[in-house]
């Protein structure tokens, strides 16, 4: 079995679910966004939040999919910085009881976090992260050591508020004959570090991961024309579309990916268990059609929870779907 590491921005989301958005409003938090904010605010809401009743899960991008890609049985390693307190403790245990071979160095603040107020009818997202330590992770962490034996190193886009970080794990990962994939992240992210974006893909990229916001930011391209461009400056390029489906080219080789049926309660996590269904089958070396369509076969799954943690029923059924899938390709 193929192996794959992850690096990124280890947050524990910090869930809560409101009627309204009056909370919102208290916190000058737009609808659907994601802001950052300082300590002090970060503490405050954290409270607050925790006279709702919260859950927490240990996330951020990168981690989620590297958390998947160890259930799926892929040899499944994360780099990431965490602080010496509680939500560290729980991060590291919790990657680790997944089966997630961790590097979590230690950083001078507290422990990042992600809290999330999931609102209204739809159960829209609207974050509030304070990235404490997970922002301490410098280029000067990383050591050739940590990449040798694996075959895929996933990046999460978010990443980006540190190129020189990025560009040097890049480099270190094509040292180490790895397949380099990442997931754009976000839309704002991409149109502010547009420059760097292009000269990462077209340089070490093998693999992106976008949705269409994503893409027309990269692009400046609906979605079809997007994944098209895409494609000319990597060797696979995956371009979501939601409740729509997914978009997979591989050179002049094009599919459309038809949504997996669910009953879609939030939204949270599903572009990262997306990435982890396609890469474990890619790393079976199942044809192109078909990595798309374990990728969605497992984002199903995680948007009928609340989080980004799937359940073991879900699991089970996941796992037997593309079970059958495989074999239809094998047989």
């Amino acid at each position: 079995m193929k192996s794959i590491l992850g690096i990124g921005n280890a947050l524990t989301d910090i869930l809560a679910v409101f009627p309204d958005e009056t909370m919102l409003r208290e916190y000058h938090l737009p609808p659907g966004s994601m802001q950052h904010v300082d300590l002090e605010t970060g503490n405050r809401i954290w409270d607050k939040l925790k006279e709702v009743g919260v859950k927490y899960v240990p996330g951020g991008s990168a981690a989620n999919t590297i958390t998947c890609t160890s259930i799926f049985g892929m040899p499944s390693g994360f780099i990431g910085k965490i602080g010496n307190d509680e939500l560290g403790h729980l991060y590291r245990s919790s990657l680790e009881q997944s089966g997630v071979k961790t590097t979590l160095l230690t950083g001078t603040k507290g422990s990042g976090r992600a809290m999330c107020f999931i609102t209204g009818a739809n159960a829209e997202r609207t974050f509030a992260d304070y990235m404490g330590a997970a922002l301490e992770l410098v280029p000067e962490d990383l050591k050739p050591e940590f990449f040798e034996g694996y075959d895929y190193f996933h990046i999460e886009g978010y990443l980006v508020q540190n190129q020189d970080l990025i560009r040097k794990a890049v480099q270190m990962a094509k040292e180490a004959g790895c397949i380099i994939s990442i997931d754009m992240a976000s839309y704002n992210v991409v149109e502010s570090n547009e420059a760097f974006f292009h000269n990462l893909v077209e340089k070490y990229i093998d693999i992106v991961f976008a949705n269409e916001s994503e893409a027309r930011a990269y692009t400046k391209k609906e979605p079809r024309e997007a994944l098209d461009e895409l494609a000319e400056q990597c060797r696979i390029a995956i371009v979501k579309v939601g409740k729509d489906g997914s978009m997979v080219k591989a050179g002049d080789e094009y599919h459309f990916i038809d949504p997996w049926p669910a009953a879609t309660i939030d939204a949270t996590g599903a572009g990262d268990t997306y990435a982890a269904g396609f890469l474990y089958a890619h790393s079976l070396g199942m044809p192109l059609k078909v990595c798309g369509e374990v990728g969605s076969i497992i984002a199903a799954k995680v948007v009928e929870v609340i989080g980004t943690k799937i359940d073991i029923p879900r699991w089970k059924a996941a796992k037997e779907e593309i079970r059958r899938l495989i074999a239809s390709v094998n047989g």
